[in-house]
């Protein structure tokens, strides 16, 4: 799963919007400038003097200094060290001692929006930019969103996979859905915990996959969680209750390494002051973290805190409280990039499997010309959903009634 700039993957990866940085951490104009690595490029992001965000090569053109130690003033980052500037587009302006060498001295450069408290660039050719990202919770006003982004130690497909894996639920973290404030009180729980032989189907769409879960649910129904990859970086978590909505953007830093955003969202309503404190204690899909980093608190170093005595006691399954930092754990314990070939798939791996296969064919696919699938945004206004259908009901009927365009429906949760 390599993602560098001159590899297949890193070709394809470009071709989409690609989540960079919370907008908060470049606030305001003239800011101080942020490193960022994404997809094996080592970049700045910074706002100019008219608030408008810009993502550029973190290096200097003239001797090759780091930016970041530059000044953002007066639209544009000026090098420390000789004084030439750049704008957000990367163009030289100003070489204070060969004004007319400016022209020669440009860098790259990548055009960036905001949706969503999150600052997107598109890294690809510019004459293939898609449309901007169409998932529900990026058109929300900020009230009804929580949006944090956290440091995975393994490659992106190791933990996005975790993000299309329906079977874990009833496994991992089934001794702490009944106590977690962002899932206790909802009868989805009991379905989990009492059927952990999930039976699984997919179904390939314009945006990537839709996965169906099936578990018993009353006598004369299934309990269906159905859920979406929206290829290649986004997915979906189906709801429990009343609770907040919840998905994943996974975002690779470099062939080890990803960003993992956990979004909470309701469609109609702000989220209420004891949902954010839960939120922003670390509850739920979020994590506490080291000071003033990403990084979880509870990580690879530490062994993610394993309670022995906990996990005895069966109040974590696996030892390791938190429901994120349960589902980062056991990927980044294969390694930064695991060997597929010591892996013997279950029925259950299916979804993976499959989003495997279509990863690398549109890869490859590129390389001889054909267009990347799922780059029509509009197809992304899905949502997902936990439901109990009599037996003998279509799943897929279902949801092309009721998830195609999420905006006009109500949110189905059990």
């Amino acid at each position: 799963m390599r993602t560098g700039p001159d590899t297949p993957m890193g070709k394809l990866m470009r071709r989409y919007w690609v989540p960079i940085l919370l907008s908060s951490e470049i606030a305001e104009p003239d800011c101080p400038p942020v490193r960022v690595q994404i997809l094996g490029e080592k970049l700045l992001a910074f706002r100019d003097s008219q608030n408008r965000p810009g993502l550029i090569d973190e290096f200097c053109s003239h001797r090759g200094v780091s930016l970041f130690f530059g000044r953002n003033e007066e639209c544009g980052i000026r090098c420390a060290y000789h004084g030439l500037k750049f704008d957000i587009e990367g163009k030289c302006v100003d070489v204070p001692s060969a004004p007319h060498m400016a022209p020669k001295m440009n860098i790259k450069a990548y055009p960036c929006i905001e949706r969503g408290g999150i600052l997107l660039a598109y890294m690809g050719p510019p004459d293939k930019k898609p449309e901007p990202p169409e998932v529900e919770w990026c058109g929300l006003p900020e009230s009804h969103r929580f949006v944090p982004k956290r440091l995975q130690e393994s490659n992106y497909l190791q933990a996005m996979k975790g993000g299309i894996d329906i079977s874990h639920a009833s496994y991992v973290h089934r001794y702490e859905v009944h106590v977690d404030p962002m899932h206790q009180g909802t009868k989805a729980n009991d379905y989990i915990k009492a059927d952990g032989n999930v039976i699984l189907d997919i179904e390939k769409t314009d945006f990537g996959l839709t996965l169906y879960g099936r578990r018993n649910g009353e006598p004369d129904s299934y309990y269906w969680r159905i859920t979406q990859w929206l290829f290649p970086l986004f997915t979906r978590i189906p709801p429990f209750g009343d609770h907040a909505l919840g998905g994943h953007v996974w975002v690779p830093i470099d062939d080890h390494s990803c960003w993992a955003w956990s979004i909470n969202f309701h469609p109609r309503k702000p989220l209420s002051a004891e949902e954010r404190e839960a939120m922003q204690q670390g509850k739920g899909i979020h994590v506490e973290y080291e000071p003033g980093t990403f990084r979880s608190l509870a990580n690879k170093s530490n062994d993610y805190l394993i309670d022995r005595r906990a996990q005895k006691e069966k109040r974590t399954y696996s030892g390791v409280f938190g429901f994120s930092m349960q589902d980062a754990s056991l990927p980044e314990s294969m390694g930064p990039i695991q060997d597929h070939k010591r892996e013997h798939l279950l029925p259950t791996d299916k979804a993976i499997g499959m989003a495997r296969r279509m990863l690398h064919d549109a890869a490859l696919n590129l390389e001889k010309g054909v267009e990347p699938p799922a780059l029509d945004a509009a197809a992304q206004r899905v949502r997902a959903a936990g439901v109990l259908l009599k037996h003998g009901d279509n799943p897929q009927e279902w949801a092309k009634r009721h998830l195609a365009d999420s905006v006009n429906e109500p949110v189905y949760s059990i």
